[in-house]
């Protein structure tokens, strides 16, 4: 169960954001759009959790890597599992915004 929530959390084997940026990943914040106002990582793409199912049409292709954060961890592992569950084959959950920013620098 521990490794479980471990995945779901986005906790599981290492992953090299930055590598993964360099590489063309999509860096896809799913927080409010008052939240991403107040601060974001430059570059990256707003759609909120709650409408992600609805604007899956925003993120074309399905096998490009999309790192997902938000403020803590917790959407972006919820929007991980919306992308999975609809085909998207590289998701990652890059956890709160402003600690991904500095892993990605």
């Amino acid at each position: 169960m521990l490794e479980g929530l471990k995945r779901m959390l986005g906790l599981g084997p290492k992953v090299d954001f930055k590598e993964l940026v360099q590489q063309g990943a999509v860096v896809l914040d799913v927080r409010s759009k008052g939240e991403y106002a107040g601060g974001h990582i430059k570059g990256s793409m707003n759609i909120s959790v709650d409408t992600l199912g609805s604007n899956l049409s925003k993120l074309k292709n399905k096998d490009k890597p999309i790192i997902t954060c938000c403020a803590s961890g917790m959407r972006s592992a919820s929007a991980k599992n919306i992308l999975k569950a609809n085909g998207y084959t590289q998701v990652y959950n890059g956890g709160g915004w402003s600690s991904l920013q500095h892993k990605i620098r």
